[in-house]
């Protein structure tokens, strides 16, 4: 088996959310659904100076762009009850077979990545299969295609580790590794480690 994998550099993201439109855009998501979600990760707080102004005291923010993980071990596989989820054999990716699904949301409570969503009007869940039908033709995810600062990119996992390296999955807003998510995650220089930050996100929820 070929396990494909995304990479996110943290330093070059600059929240833009191409990615997050261009995947929406391409499948018709529906209100409050989205197979790629940018965070934005923001901490510290500003002090007063004995002029009276405000500067600031470990003030960092930085932003993940986050899709399905395609786990080595996912949760969602793991726990649905009709096998709707699947991991393919050959490419490893997470897919959903919509003709199976019954739209009881385990999956969803089951990952760690808060992927799965109940598409309420289809009555199923939807969430991302790395463009399964544009990769099964030689091309690339539509959301690594978008971002114009190239903070993504994707490839056989061996492939981006090559590239990249390890990378490091347990960065703030990021549960600790559970899964085996394939994702090489270059965090940006201000990132901290998942359970130990101090910042939160600040997103507005429309943008969640």
């Amino acid at each position: 088996m070929t396990q494909y994998a995304f990479h996110l550099d943290g330093g070059k993201c600059t929240g833009c959310k191409t990615c997050q439109v261009a995947c929406k855009e391409t499948y018709k998501l529906p209100v409050n659904n989205l197979y790629r979600r940018v965070y934005n990760y923001q901490g510290g707080s500003w002090k007063p100076t004995e002029a009276g102004h405000y500067v600031p005291d470990g003030v960092f923010g930085y932003f993940v762009s986050l899709s399905c993980n395609h786990c080595t071990d996912p949760a969602c596989v793991a726990n649905c009850p009709t096998g709707a989820m699947q991991k393919d054999e050959e490419t490893g990716i997470v897919w959903t077979d919509h003709d199976v699904c019954i739209g009881c949301q385990t999956c969803e409570t089951a990952c760690p990545y808060n992927a799965p969503k109940l598409g309420e009007e289809e009555g199923y869940m939807l969430k991302c299969d790395m463009c399964r039908g544009e990769v099964a033709t030689g091309g690339k995810p539509i959301c690594v295609i978008g971002c114009p600062m190239r903070a993504l990119d994707w490839g056989p996992l061996d492939d981006m580790v090559a590239k990249y390296g390890e990378g490091d999955i347990e960065v703030e807003p990021l549960p600790q590794d559970t899964t085996g998510p394939n994702l090489i995650l270059t965090p940006h220089p201000k990132a901290q480690k998942s359970g130990s930050g101090t910042g939160a996100v600040v997103n507005l929820e429309e943008e969640l």
